[in-house]
């Protein structure tokens, strides 16, 4: 913390020197000011997520400052997502920087916080977890409990709540998530959209803006970006780091893997996804209802096959004349949802082949799917061959067309 408040004093310093032009990154006062709440609410936020769809990240940056001006900030990890404070001064217009410092960060990464701060002349607001919540968890259960009990509770205290503290200061902030980090649950990224999950300043719903100026570019594009303007790097990428969070939680990844297989690597990668229980939704009454969906997936016309109970049971007690792909999934799940596309597009591919493609409402029979079909989260993909009574599971989170079908190869042959 001392050291947090003795660059806020250097900043300020600083910003009163006549020789930096550029200095006027690093004092939040002097950004020029907007009526940023009655632009939110003004705004149609998916009609302009369509307008600039196709837009530049420069672009979409240059939309977020021009906007929100001080309200706004950037959250850069120290890793690619460097890319963004480089967009940013190439608008040429004053920005802000903050960071969660979980406490568990390579040295590299704190290395590359100092070399970004030098090289851009601003200084990042560095956020922190509460101090008595961390010792209370490290005291009770030890130092790397998540590897036993899974990230969520640690994750929780060292960086959701410091993130949501900082986003109740702003109107709006800018991220560095992409569509390709991770194909099975990152490919509904908007360049802009309504916050779902954080609250801004204002409080409530809808009260901030999220902007993802990089999700339309691909790794191989920010990495040719980065090298061109020579930006400052984290060293952990030349190490076969691709995606950096905390130290114990973060490994290389191997040649062809998701960028985002080296986090939590020690979790069921479905894990990640849509919970046995989280279609129900508490009401005040303390009782539980269903959480519903707007229409199915996959429907009438679709080239993926639907499965009734008496299909599914049937394929699971064998004879299988034919190999079977299945999709256990539920309509309300958002990466069930997200993964439509690419499902239909394999079952196109794979149509007339030896292996029917197909889709089983699993969140309907849940006691069965679970006993006889390896559901643990949705969504869940499986094969079951022919002639066996076998259920062979898909193991990872990345569902994108090439990679599904090169799976189905390796399983079920030509």
């Amino acid at each position: 913390m001392q050291m947090t408040q003795g660059r806020a004093f250097s900043a300020q310093r600083a910003a009163a020197k006549p020789a930096a032009r550029m200095a006027v990154r690093m004092h939040v006062a002097r950004v020029p000011q907007v009526n940023a709440a009655a632009v939110a609410t003004k705004q149609n936020w998916e009609a302009l997520a369509s307008e600039m769809e196709t837009a530049s990240p420069l672009v979409i940056m240059d939309n977020a400052l021009k906007t929100f001006g001080s309200d706004v900030a950037i959250a850069f990890s120290g890793a690619e997502d460097v890319a963004l404070i480089e967009y940013a001064h190439l608008t040429g217009r004053p920005y802000r920087v903050f960071s969660l410092d979980t406490g568990r960060l390579n040295p590299e990464t704190y290395r590359l916080f100092d070399a970004v701060e030098k090289h851009y002349k601003i200084r990042i607001e560095y956020t922190f977890p509460e101090a008595q919540e961390v010792m209370d968890l490290v005291r009770a259960k030890g130092l790397f409990s998540f590897y036993e009990d899974g990230h969520n509770e640690c994750c929780r205290i060292r960086k959701v709540k410091p993130l949501r503290k900082q986003l109740k200061t702003l109107r709006a902030w800018i991220t560095g998530q992409r569509k390709d980090q991770s194909p099975g649950t990152r490919t509904e990224v908007p360049v802009v959209q309504v916050d779902p999950v954080f609250e801004g300043v204002e409080g409530g719903p809808g009260s901030l803006i999220k902007y993802n100026p990089l999700s339309n570019i691909t790794s191989a594009e920010v990495w040719n970006f980065l090298r061109v303007m020579n930006v400052p790097v984290n060293s952990l990428h030349s190490c076969g780091y691709i995606s950096i969070g905390c130290e114990p939680c973060t490994r290389p990844v191997l040649p062809n893997q998701a960028e985002r297989e080296g986090r939590w690597w020690w979790e069921d990668a479905a894990a990640k996804e849509c919970g046995l229980h989280s279609g129900n939704i508490k009401k005040a009454d303390g009782t539980t209802e269903e959480k519903k969906a707007d229409r199915d997936l996959w429907q009438e016309g679709s080239a993926v096959a639907t499965l009734s109970k008496e299909d599914a049971r049937a394929l699971v007690s064998g004879p299988r004349s034919k190999g079977t792909l299945a999709v256990l999934y539920a309509p309300w799940c958002r990466f069930c949802q997200a993964l439509e596309p690419a499902y239909e597009e394999l079952a196109a591919q794979l149509g007339g082949s030896n292996v029917t493609v197909a889709k089983y409402q699993a969140d309907i029979d849940r006691e069965f799917a679970n006993e006889n079909l390896q559901l643990k989260t949705f969504p869940t993909i499986v094969y079951l061959p022919p002639n066996s009574t076998q259920v062979i599971k898909y193991p990872s989170e990345r569902r994108d067309v090439d990679t599904l079908a090169m799976w189905v190869k390796t399983v079920a042959g030509q």
